[in-house]
């Protein structure tokens, strides 16, 4: 809101007033209304009320002491001796031309024995409070109706505890009582047994809000003591809170346009003569810095960017912590190899000390410090002069002992402050003079430059400010000044030195460029830089370094960390690499650490040179499960990233054509070590075999089939055994022929894998019987047999696979077999062969009717093959050889009554009469 509250006093009366439509007085208007707060306004007085100001008079029941405004919503809070009062900034539309500022009373808290001050303080002791909204409900509306009477209770005791209290009193006057100190953070701070009480001035209706107090921070402190007793000067002051918001969305009120911000942090500010503190007191209640200050302090002021103190002679300057604070609190991102911002445990510095006579009060606005001073002399000696009084003395009690209207040498100074960018570039120019003895001197002012512009990147406004593409350059540019300090010196914090680049956007090249000097074959590089290459080079990055500056990242690892050589070869950045010479660097790190992975890499080189000998050579030097190893602690050699697609290298493209077993068997071990996911493998073969997306080259089968053997995972094993089988059936039905031979045949993965079954002997017979043209694709279908005839794969899953091949022919016949039988469909399987294959029928029942399907055989393969024989006669004796098998089985199964049931009424007693006498003899034996 655009108005002045000022606390005046007149006749020995203390008057709260709010200052409205002030401008029009500087305009030339000399007209002023007086209302009081909440007084209703006719329309008729709006042509007035444009042209005047208005003094708003806000009576209250105890003086006012002090009075703060909220910078979010134009809200007043006003202290008095026991309470706090709140006001709610109103706008009253009079009309469509006119709309006028108003407050309204909306709560008093009270606080028990408690002198308030710009926070609620006494001359010793803080209280942060949270004031929570809370949720509404009729039981907590009438809590908030009867909270006022409760306050009529009286607290204390009768005339006698009076009296007694009096004469305690009289005692106390000749001790000084000093409590201990005290901090209490977080929920603790209740334990400070300061009661609170809350006030409700509204008549309660739905909307009416209701608050909860929640206890923040609690502090207490003592005096300072010197030899001649208690400083009486030992008190609190400068309290304040300090927002940081997180810019939202610009929106329009009140014919102005605001930001839309949203409260990220809270920091708290006091200060006693000789030493203030910062506190957090948003997501986490924490100290965040102390101010020691070089002499007794007056007054101070918090801004996101620095801290204004007043002494009795200077005005100074010190470095906050804020921006830091509420930079983690904003990014989870910090503190990670992303990004970077200095600790909130820095050092604070003081920038500058300005001197003043008289400093007396001092104020923050934009970029302007306000500041009072007074420039007539007094009697330090009797202003210090220490007396024997009570500490918890009453504010309301201190008064002006002359008239100040009367003295002379008041003055009102009004200075800007330096802006960002002039005060950044100062720093950073006196950062140079620590450059080249590579101290933490130049680390520290450099994060006090980064602080200092990063504050101003959180202001809410400074997305509209004309400065913004020149702060933002400055943000870019601290981030690198920073990552050559952490490349550059020996400090423990090395590893800032990645971060900070990346923020800087610098690319590799320009980071080599600034941190290599030309022709220098014995530079020393410290951790930071060899990190830094170290990280960027082992990521998958867009940018290609020339040849030139990939030669000269060799020779610093080579003088570095020769053990990174064959890693950092490896890398996308490094595709530019001549790689005679860094054949050359890596025999001179075999001799002293010879490795796999180095030999791998050496192989690379020479089959990028066309040199197939010494690829030969090199490749000859370990057996292919070693270099299948290999690959796993360097999976680069096989696969990059470009623009986020995974890419087969020409290692991988000569593998493919020379050694597919070795570059299947490592990237089944790449899997298996989480080095490649499922469906990036299958991207990489498609991408070496140059196939479309839609098509499935036998590589990518052949490592399915590979994984399948070592693959432990339940849920990729389903996945895989379902993606061998839709690709087994779109072969069969299309009769395709696989581009490569595959590496197993199908008694290789029986052999090997525990998920290929034996192919059961009923399916043997039925091919054996099938049409010759099956014989060309027998491969995948014994292996789509094999997998069927195993019990790992989730039949209910495959069936939509495998429904287009139930169809065709004798393949078709045994895949539907085998998934009746999986289902337990044995009746359904029983009647598909006697219709289609009846000479496999009692085979079938042999290996598959056991135990809980048993049964089977009398109650459903004995019945149909007697109909069928009947039927049939002579004329198909594979019944009637079948019927006799399976009466074999039935007389050596039931009892003779039961066997009698199940035979036909009208049979030929000669047919079943052996088995008849087979079935008693038993039981005789028996």
């Amino acid at each position: 809101g655009d108005y002045l509250v000022t606390i005046e006093e007149k006749s020995k009366a203390t008057f709260l007033r709010a200052y409205v439509n002030w401008r029009c007085m500087s305009a030339g208007s000399s007209r002023v209304c007086v209302r009081m707060v909440g007084h209703k306004m006719e329309e008729s007085y709006s042509e007035t009320l444009k042209e005047q100001m208005s003094i708003v008079e806000m009576p209250l029941s105890d003086p006012p002491l002090c009075i703060s405004c909220c910078p979010v919503n134009g809200d007043l809070l006003v202290g008095c001796k026991n309470k706090l009062v709140m006001f709610c900034l109103k706008y009253l539309v009079i009309n469509q031309n006119l709309t006028v500022l108003d407050f309204e009373r909306s709560l008093i808290l009270h606080i028990d024995n408690f002198i308030p001050h710009i926070a609620i303080t006494t001359e010793l002791d803080v209280l942060i409070l949270k004031l929570e909204l809370v949720q509404q409900s009729p039981d907590r509306r009438e809590q908030c109706a009867r909270s006022v009477s409760t306050l009529e209770k009286p607290v204390d005791g009768g005339k006698d505890e009076g009296h007694s209290t009096h004469t305690l009193q009289l005692e106390l006057d000749e001790f000084i009582i000093c409590q201990k100190p005290v901090e209490l953070l977080g929920e603790e701070s209740k334990l400070c047994e300061i009661p609170i009480t809350l006030e409700y001035t509204e008549l309660p209706t739905e909307d009416t809000k209701c608050f909860q107090i929640r206890y923040l921070l609690f502090r207490r402190f003592t005096p300072d003591q010197s030899p001649f007793g208690f400083c009486e000067e030992t008190k609190l002051h400068s309290v304040q809170l300090l927002p940081v918001y997180q810019t939202g969305s610009s929106v329009t009120t009140h014919e102005e346009t605001d930001i839309k911000t949203e409260l990220l942090s809270l920091f708290c500010f006091f200060s006693l003569p000789h030493v203030g503190y910062l506190y957090s007191v948003g997501k986490l209640v924490e100290l965040i810095s102390t101010y020691q200050y070089s002499e007794k302090s007056e007054q101070a002021v918090l801004t996101p960017q620095f801290l204004h103190v007043i002494t009795s002679e200077n005005l100074q300057c010190f470095t906050v912590r804020c921006s830091a604070a509420a930079a983690r609190d904003e990014d989870p991102y910090i503190d990670t190899t992303v990004k970077a911002c200095p600790p909130v445990t820095l050092d604070v510095c003081t920038l500058r000390m300005q001197l003043f006579i008289g400093p007396r009060a001092i104020c923050h606005f934009k970029n302007h410090i306000i500041l009072l001073t007074k420039a007539n002399t007094e009697d330090i000696t009797e202003r210090r002069k220490p007396t024997r009084k009570m500490l918890s003395r009453k504010a309301d009690s201190i008064k002006s002992q002359t008239n100040s209207e009367s003295e002379p040498g008041w003055n009102l100074y009004i200075i800007n402050t330096v802006s960002t960018i002039q005060l950044y570039r100062e720093m950073v120019d006196y950062s140079r003079t620590y450059e080249n003895v590579k101290t933490e001197s130049c680390i520290h002012l450099l994060s006090e430059a980064h602080l200092l512009v990063r504050a101003t990147i959180m202001d809410p406004h400074f997305f509209k400010s004309d400065e913004k593409e020149e702060i933002l350059r400055a943000f870019r540019e601290s981030c690198a000044f920073l990552g050559d300090c952490y490349s550059r010196f020996d400090t423990k914090d090395y590893h800032l030195a990645l971060p900070y680049y990346r923020m800087s956007g610098l690319s590799m090249t320009e980071v080599l460029e600034r941190l290599v000097s030309e022709g220098d074959e014995i530079q020393t590089y410290e951790r930071g830089f060899i990190f830094y290459l170290t990280h960027s080079l082992n990521e998958d990055l867009n940018e290609e370094l020339s040849k030139e500056s990939a030669n000269k990242v060799l020779q610093i690892f080579c003088l570095a960390d020769p053990v990174q050589l064959p890693h950092i070869l490896c890398s996308p950045c490094m595709r530019n690499i001549c790689p005679v010479t860094a054949v050359k660097y890596l025999q001179k790190v075999e001799k002293i650490m010879p490795s796999v992975v180095l030999t791998l890499t050496k192989a690379f080189m020479a089959l990028k040179m066309g040199d197939l000998t010494t690829y030969e050579h090199e490749m000859d030097s370990y057996k292919e499960t070693v270099l299948a190893c290999g690959f796993i602690w360097q999976p680069k050699l096989l696969r990059q990233w470009k623009e986020g697609i995974v890419m087969p290298t020409e290692f991988a493209v000569h593998l493919k054509e020379t050694q597919p077993g070795l570059l299947v068997a490592a990237t089944v071990a790449l899997h298996e070590n989480s080095k490649i996911e499922l469906e990036e493998a299958d991207t990489f073969f498609k991408m070496l075999c140059g196939n479309r997306e839609s098509t499935i080259p036998q590589l990518l089968v052949d490592f399915w089939e590979a994984l399948l053997v070592v693959c432990s995972q339940e849920e990729i094993l389903q996945e895989l055994l379902l993606r061998l089988t839709s690709q087994y059936v779109s072969r069969i039905l299309k009769k395709q022929l696989p581009e490569t031979k595959p590496l197993k045949t199908t008694e290789d993965l029986i052999n090997s894998c525990n998920h290929f079954g034996l192919i059961f002997p009923w399916v043997t017979s039925i091919m054996s019987v099938g049409s010759p043209s099956d014989k060309n694709y027998g491969d995948d279908i014994s292996k789509l047999q094999s997998l069927l005839c195993s019990q790992s794969i989730n039949i209910a899953s495959a069936l939509p696979v495998l429904e287009p091949l139930t169809e065709a022919g004798n393949v078709g016949l045994t895949i539907h077999i085998l998934c009746n039988t999986r289902v337990g469909k044995y009746e359904e399987a029983i009647d598909e062969l006697l219709k289609r294959c009846p000479d496999v029928a009692v085979l079938y029942a042999q290996h598959e009717l056991k135990d809980e399907s048993r049964a089977v055989w009398w109650n459903k393969l004995l019945p149909e093959l007697c109909k069928r024989a009947r039927l049939a006669g002579n004329d198909c004796p594979v019944f009637i050889s079948s019927l006799k098998e399976t009466l074999s089985v039935v007389a050596m199964e039931l009892e003779l009554r039961d066997f009698l049931s199940f035979l036909p009424e009208d049979g030929t007693a000669a047919f079943f009469l052996p088995h008849l006498l087979h079935c008693s003899q038993r039981k005789v034996l028996t």
